[in-house]
């Protein structure tokens, strides 16, 4: 019995330390979102000490576990970009969220471009299925239209590859590299993250470019996009934008649901540890 109140006495000291430190990080996550309210006391009400920020409340859901913590911002980055009125889904919104936040954590995205792109191919190409993401800022920069590869389909993509000279598109997640000019004009090279998914994407040079078979002109003529040897291509009116924006380390994800997808980049503990250690740094700094 000795030993056991010994265990159970560290174990509370241990979880009082860990409180301590980490509960103030997560309140500062949720002042500045609309999911803070005020409140007059903190988990340690019993004590009457505060967990408070300098002249600030502390919200309810900074006493959420990592996984609510995740599940909430998501929710509310979701939200905020508005991102269901363009047509964008929840689930693979969080995907892409998800891998972005272990990209970064993991150090393979550039630390001065909070740009999230995401390419949806659970949508046909008549469908605006791109988007670029500002995440520091919570817009929206781009939502146009994106072509799939040749041998991936015809109005929808339902068919992927990571094999040279397939022509097909290659899900998952990407880091963009740096620009070059090639036979498409301005070109943005792209660094396959997922073994077995899109790593030979550099081999295969899939890149983004721009392309005159994506733009509704050629859907009024076809009933569909144009399509590429695999790569995304975007509509020459934006690539040049587009290519200036998300160049030099910012994250790409390509989906396609019920496709065989799956990747370490989307687990959920680690995205939620990153964004908890996130937090805390911002906090210190």
């Amino acid at each position: 019995m000795h030993q056991t109140s010994v265990i159970q006495r560290k174990r509370k000291m241990m979880r009082t330390r860990i409180a301590r430190r980490v509960l103030p990080f997560l309140a500062s996550l949720f002042l500045a979102t609309p999911l803070a309210a005020p409140v007059t006391k903190s988990m340690a009400g019993s004590t009457g000490n505060e967990l408070r920020l300098p002249n600030q409340p502390v919200s309810p859901d900074a006493f959420a576990s990592p996984a609510e913590l995740l599940e909430q911002k998501l929710r509310a980055t979701y939200n905020a970009l508005g991102a269901e009125q363009q047509g964008l889904k929840y689930e693979t919104f969080a995907k892409a969220m998800t891998g972005y936040l272990n990209l970064r954590e993991a150090g393979r995205l550039a630390e001065n471009k909070e740009l999230l792109t995401v390419v949806d191919f659970d949508l046909p190409s008549t469908k605006k299925r791109l988007w670029v993401f500002d995440l520091a800022t919570n817009q929206t920069k781009f939502n146009t239209l994106v072509a799939h590869g040749h041998n991936s389909g015809e109005n929808e993509a339902t068919n992927f590859s990571n094999t040279d000279a397939s022509n097909m598109s290659s899900l998952g997640f990407y880091a963009t590299s740096n620009e070059y000019t090639g036979k498409h004009g301005r070109s943005l090279r792209l660094e396959g993250l997922d073994e077995g998914f899109n790593t030979n994407a550099a081999a295969r040079a899939v890149v983004m470019h721009g392309a005159d078979y994506v733009s509704e002109d050629f859907i009024k003529q076809n009933g569909r996009l144009g399509r590429s040897l695999g790569c995304p291509a975007l509509p020459m009116d934006l690539k040049d934008e587009i290519i200036e924006a998300v160049n030099g380390g910012t994250c790409l994800f390509i989906n396609k649901s019920d496709a065989g997808y799956d990747s370490k980049f989307l687990n959920q503990e680690d995205a939620a540890t990153a964004l908890v250690s996130t937090n805390i740094a911002d906090y210190n700094s």
